[in-house]
């Protein structure tokens, strides 16, 4: 039977199988957090009964352990509900286990006729003027590092400091389904700290447990672009920074907490 050219399989309604291309970088039988993350931003999206004029303002994720490659059980719950903004809380679990990764999400009413628009950041340069730049070495063939396409204006994977990417979904995150703007930007953001990683991952462990994304507005298009700057205390602990981007302009920012030492 031929794989799935998507992230994930939807087995019914709230149950869903994640395909290779989920797997991350460091453990073969482990997803990279940036799929799952899409997956659950989407069920807050989709979940019965959701306000189509409300929009995803910010999401937290807290990633309790690594989310294996294996079939997985969506739930949702509405923790706060009112006029103008709501709380929702989405969870991934294995079938049968605890849950391994929480999405708290921020929704807020839309204005029904447009009001003023106020953006800042610097642009950067379009995923147009640079090539598609190489992920560093991955044990296996197939994961999220060939199913993103990925270009850099500052930097490269191979190389310590800040970094700004682009970043294209390949291929659908649930098949047969459409790729939505949400999608794009959370399947991409949880790479912050891979983008501007500050000391050789071939000596150090880099691990974030958390990741926060604020958006002022969804994306267009099909590109994401995270412009990314890491902290490091001595301690160990540390902060991934970004700026979202789409080519119109700025669209948010994401951040990691990142436990980091030697391998």
């Amino acid at each position: 039977m031929t794989e799935p050219q998507a992230f994930f399989e939807r087995i019914s309604e709230n149950h869903f199988s994640p395909t290779e291309h989920t797997r991350g970088p460091w453990d073969a039988d482990s997803q990279h957090a940036g799929p799952p993350a899409a997956l659950l931003g989407r069920a807050v999206e989709e979940r019965p009964g959701a306000r189509e004029d409300m929009r995803l303002a910010r999401v937290t994720y807290e990633i309790v352990r690594p989310v294996p490659i294996r079939p997985l059980e969506m739930t949702t719950t509405v923790l706060r509900s009112g006029r103008s903004v709501e709380l929702v809380e989405a969870a991934l679990a294995p079938e049968g286990g605890a849950p391994v990764m929480f999405a708290r999400a921020l929704r807020i009413r839309t204005l029904e006729e447009p009001g003023p628009a106020v953006a800042s950041g610097p642009q950067v340069p379009s995923p147009g003027e640079t090539a598609e730049t190489p992920f560093f070495a991955v044990p296996w063939e197939v994961g999220y590092h060939t199913s993103m396409d990925t270009r850099f204006t500052e930097g490269t994977f191979r190389e310590q400091g800040p970094g700004t990417c682009w970043m294209r979904m390949r291929m659908p995150l649930v098949a047969g389904e459409e790729i939505r703007p949400l999608d794009r930007v959370l399947v991409a953001a949880d790479s912050g700290n891979g983008i501007s990683n500050v000391l050789d991952f071939r000596r150090h462990v880099f691990v974030n447990a958390d990741l926060t994304v604020h958006l002022h507005r969804h994306p267009v298009g099909e590109w994401v672009c995270v412009e990314a700057r890491t902290s490091v205390d001595p301690a160990g602990i540390g902060l991934a920074d970004a700026r979202l981007h789409d080519e119109k302009g700025p669209i948010g920012r994401s951040a990691q907490s990142l436990f980091i030492s030697p391998r």
